[in-house]
């Protein structure tokens, strides 16, 4: 791969600039806690908050109001209402060095920004990174959304996504959220807007094409409200799964394992019956291995969360990798010029 890398990505002299955007909709059950993380940041020095509302029917934009604080929080209309276009409004908007995306429902440490632009800064190692991204910690409230936590909070249920489970801090392909070098952000084209899902992962593509590296650092532990109710959940991993089709189609060097499991599954589970018509055993071997492997992985989230809301997760796991393999069939794009 031939780098294309900006050779000025060096501080000013006052250090980074920092900017947080975000692109919400409809997020007033939890916007006023997000913003107050990210208000309670303990970086040095100056910065400020750009929020794209993508016309919200709620009262997201009268609790964005409400918010009381020295630091700068402005909103700008998202006419489209997708994410990747109220990004790109939002980064437009701003001026930071360092661009720090957030989503509605996601809560930031303290520390967040300030240990990111400590690991842009660092002589060695700052220099090869396009985006510093976080570990994603799935909290969950009520019985059922704690049982959804569990299942995005465990490898049976998101393959070998380093940042849902990962104490190693390294190299990845890609990762939950992220800090950016603006000039990076801006060298690459910013977010795809033709996407509806699985902007991050196709941006994240892109930096690494154009020879920068994403870093992915487990002390930057963002929280994260799931989906609440299984309809939900379901509805999301589909569409995770129909833009995931989509990037692959337009980047076939992106693949991933994981990302064909569930479609693999998928296929498996429909030819059972079929088998079974030759013989029992070979009908119920990929369902009852399938099962008891969801199973276990429930069990193990609920010891170690020593919560019983934490089985939920034998029908999450499901949900989702039915759900993704289903939407991956059925592409969004088919049939489009």
């Amino acid at each position: 791969m031939t780098s294309e890398r900006n050779p000025d990505l060096s501080p000013g002299p006052d250090g980074y600039s920092v900017s947080v955007v975000m692109a919400v909709r409809d997020e007033a059950e939890h916007i006023v806690a997000c913003l107050e993380a990210i208000l309670g940041q303990d970086y040095a020095l100056p910065y400020d908050v750009v929020i794209a509302d993508g016309m919200s029917t709620d009262d997201t934009r009268k609790l964005i109001a409400s918010v009381d604080s020295p630091t700068p929080v402005r909103v700008v209309d998202n006419p489209t209402g997708r994410t990747a276009a109220g990004l790109n409004a939002a980064i437009a908007a701003c001026e930071g060095d360092i661009i720090v995306r957030c989503d509605g429902h996601a809560f930031l440490p303290p520390d967040y920004i300030s240990t990111a632009v400590e690991i842009l800064s660092d002589p060695e190692l700052g220099p090869q990174i396009g985006m510093v991204g976080a570990r994603s910690i799935v909290r969950g409230t009520g019985f059922v959304q704690r049982g959804i936590a569990a299942a995005m909070s465990n490898p049976m249920g998101v393959g070998n996504a380093k940042y849902r489970y990962s104490d190693e801090a390294g190299f990845v392909d890609t990762a939950f959220l992220g800090v950016f070098r603006r000039k990076v952000v801006e060298q690459v084209g910013g977010f795809d807007e033709t996407l509806i899902r699985n902007q991050d992962y196709e941006l994240n593509l892109r930096i690494r094409k154009a020879g920068y590296k994403i870093y992915y650092d487990p002390r930057m532990a963002v929280e994260y409200a799931p989906r609440a109710s299984y309809g939900a959940l379901a509805s999301q991993y589909f569409q995770y799964g129909s833009w995931k089709r989509v990037v692959i189609r337009r980047n076939p060097d992106s693949v991933r394992a994981r990302q064909l499991a569930p479609v693999a599954l998928l296929g498996a589970l429909a030819v059972s019956p079929l088998l079974g018509r030759i013989d029992r055993r070979l009908g119920l071997a990929v369902p009852g291995l399938y099962a008891g492997m969801v199973s276990a992985a429930a069990l193990a989230e609920t010891v170690k969360r020593r919560d019983p809301a934490a089985l939920g997760a034998v029908l999450a796991i499901p949900t989702m990798h039915l759900s993704f393999g289903a939407g991956f069939i059925l592409d969004p794009e088919r049939g489009r010029g």
